[in-house]
């Protein structure tokens, strides 16, 4: 007798635009088929390669079950299984023990494993919150963009998804949407097959590029000078809308005047491309009505991203694209979502609150900061770590200091994971997650306007248990008299959104519970009028809040860190420019174990131009060695004009112990931060390449 099918419907929690729906099918108590939703609408039914194959990550046969305590060295991973109660009692001794003598001493890092708002920064935060531990600036990823749309929009507002079908021009500035944002690139095929024109902004020729009608590859770290260019051009030919900038911005004598100092002629020089491409981008923007810019986040980690962010932000309010809903910009949708972080994170419990905080650690130096050495040298020496939705010996930049800080001997460190991944090597206490079917969770998107809701699809496996409860286990053992600490995961979820607002007019809990998702009362053209959250309602040229702060309220290029105008000296070293983006088959570090995808992927490489491969010796399918002064990581060349001349592409990011050498690009990034939002500097790097003896 077959096994009765039950169906559950959940959604994707990984950091990706899409945030999918989905439907699980459950045989026997397991999932073994995940699907999406076609009854909403931007999923459309359809999902990625990597959740489709969802139960092979649920169900795989490595997956963590049980808690472990380490017995052999510091990233040996060697470990024995425990119970639950021995866990707990080893996690509360030890951190009870570092926060009696100096709470600071204990520091979270966590970031988008999950983007659920329970699992995510919820008890965790009220946890830390309460010890008066170290806070995190969780910037790694997304915070100079953000910073950039703050300052010129007022938060990170955009476009709605489905109107990009209507977009008779579409400009895909920093992203690969075919590996990155599926959804995004259905719209993108349907403007494009209604006689759209798609032009790809990118130093690589990616997948989505090769797809566009034009693709613009200029340098990396240039893309705030491009937008000037495009601005000069603009002005000069009269093809800004000038109702819409006088009513709707403010700061455009400023713009213009910094444009003027950016010549088509200057641009071409600094981006590394024609001037013709500069003029005629600028024209062919500037003379379509219904204009969009997809934005995304690789442009914006370099020295200069906040300040390219800004600059591009601009460009939809000088030719009125806003007025139309098939015109404008989007790069995060995220701050549409009423959420209510106060009540989530509560840092009322924050000791000194508001006025007087514990100390603010990057996490981009944490390398440092378990070093205790470079800027990061302030408060009291780290002793204690608790890792949870994120894999930092693989994915933080300058990986050789964050192996060595994670492998201190007085550092105690507690691990959450799914996997045992590089990170959990040099844990002392690893404790066991469940995955997004095993758990309840509510969720906002960064790519569309809808909120939705997680409901879980099977018991947990094996001994697993959610983020939530874990931090509730630990607080319950250190006997913390604090009810936020214990609320039910109903409870958390119920609170995480601001009922009364707006946009959710005529919206429940109740409704959300029913049909798994709500769209956001948002307009179609959400500044066709102006009303910007910004201080003066205007999209702001020059920013009111940069001027408070005594920084430059306009938009300008700052050449990389890492650059020949930069760093000559440097640059006469290393003279390659190097960007790691994400391989199709993986999500930063996430899926990497999972063998089918790992396979079609096949093994870390390295895409050279034959120009810059040629005189080194280096042919296709060659060993190279990719190096700088902090460190070096080895793949197999592919010698092609995918990667521009002065550049080279490393497709990411790989679990260090998958890789064959033991490194991933990572190896060789910086802890430099971003001009805006402290953000992560990962395309910022010079390198060498060079053969390796095989």
């Amino acid at each position: 007798m077959n096994a009765p099918l039950e169906f559950a419907r959940a959604v994707c929690p990984h950091d990706c635009p899409d945030t999918c729906a989905m439907r699980v099918t459950v045989v026997d108590g397991k999932a073994v088929k995940v699907v999406g939703d076609p009854d909403h609408p931007p999923t459309q039914g359809v999902l990625c390669t990597k959740v489709s194959r969802y139960p092979e990550r649920v169900h795989h046969p490595a997956r963590l079950t049980t808690p472990l305590k380490r017995v052999g060295k510091k990233g040996e991973g060697r470990f024995m299984p425990i119970g639950w109660d021995e866990a707990l009692t080893l996690a509360a001794s030890r951190l009870t023990e570092v926060v009696r003598r100096e709470p600071e001493a204990l520091v979270p890092y966590s970031y988008a494993g999950t983007m659920g708002l329970v699992q995510g920064e919820s008890i965790a935060q009220r946890f830390f919150h309460k010890l008066g531990a170290s806070r995190l600036e969780r910037t790694i990823c997304s915070a100079a963009g953000a910073a950039g749309l703050r300052y010129t929009y007022g938060a990170s507002v955009g476009m709605h998804l489905e109107f990009f079908e209507q977009s008779e021009l579409i400009l895909i500035w920093g992203g690969n949407p075919i590996a990155s944002s599926l959804h995004f690139w259905t719209r993108a095929q349907e403007a494009k097959r209604r006689g759209a024109m798609l032009v790809a902004i990118d130093p690589y020729r990616s997948l989505t590029a090769e797809k566009c009608h034009r693709h613009i590859a200029l340098r990396p770290g240039t893309d705030a000078a491009l937008a000037l260019g495009m601005i000069n051009v603009l002005i000069a030919e009269d093809l800004i809308d000038r109702d819409y900038v006088d009513a709707y911005t403010v700061g455009f004598d400023g713009l213009r005047d910094r444009a003027l100092a950016y010549s088509p002629s200057r641009v071409a020089q600094i981006c590394g491309i024609e001037e013709d491409q500069v003029v005629e981008l600028a024209r062919l923007y500037g003379k379509t009505r219904k204009a969009a810019i997809r934005l995304n986040y690789g442009m914006q980690r370099v020295r200069g991203g906040g300040n390219a962010t800004r600059a591009i932000a601009c460009l939809p309010a000088l030719t009125g694209a806003w007025r139309e809903p098939a015109g404008g910009l989007l790069l995060s949708a995220s701050n549409w979502a009423p959420v209510n972080q106060q009540a989530l994170q509560r840092p009322d419990l924050l000791p000194g609150w508001p006025t007087t905080l514990p100390r603010a650690i990057n996490m981009n130096a944490i390398g440092d900061a378990l070093l205790h050495r470079g800027d990061a040298v302030f408060g009291p020496k780290v002793e204690a770590i608790v890792v949870y939705n994120s894999n930092p010996v693989a994915v933080a930049p300058d990986s050789e200091r964050v192996a060595a800080g994670f492998a201190r001997e007085d550092l105690f460190t507690i691990v959450l994971e799914h996997f045992q991944t590089d990170t959990v090597d040099y844990a002392d206490l690893v404790l066991p997650a469940t995955t997004q079917l095993e758990h309840l969770d509510i969720h906002k998107s960064y790519g569309h306007t809808y909120v939705m809701l997680n409901q879980p699809a099977i018991a947990p496996v094996g001994q697993a248990r959610p983020n939530s409860e874990i931090f509730r286990g630990i607080a319950r053992r250190m006997e913390i008299d604090e009810p936020a600490l214990y609320e039910s995961d109903e409870t958390v979820a119920r609170a995480a959104l601001r009922w009364d607002d707006a946009s959710l007019r005529g919206a429940s809990w109740e409704a959300l519970v029913k049909q798994g998702w709500l769209k956001l009362d948002i307009p179609e053209a959400p500044f066709a009028k102006g009303g910007f959250p910004t201080p003066s309602g205007k999209c702001e040229f020059a920013s009111t809040l940069l001027a408070k702060e005594g920084r430059d309220p306009l938009p300008d290029y700052l050449p990389p860190y890492e650059s020949a105008e930069a760093a000559p000296q440097l640059a006469a070293r290393y003279p390659l420019a190097m960007i790691s983006p994400p391989a199709r088959n993986f999500l930063n570090s996430s899926f990497v174990n999972i063998d089918s995808l790992r396979a079609t992927e096949g093994e870390p490489h390295l895409d050279i131009h034959p120009c810059d491969a040629a005189p080194r010796g280096i042919a296709d399918g060659d060993i190279v060695r990719v190096y700088n002064d902090r460190g070096s990581m080895k793949a197999r060349a592919r010698v092609t004009d995918r990667a521009r001349t002065g550049v080279v592409v490393g497709l990411s990011i790989w679990w260090k112990k998958l890789s064959p050498d033991g490194c991933n690009a990572n190896q060789v990034t910086s802890q430099a931060l971003t001009d805006l939002g402290g953000s992560a500097t990962f395309y910022d790097c010079l390198v060498e390449v060079e053969g390796v003896r095989v």
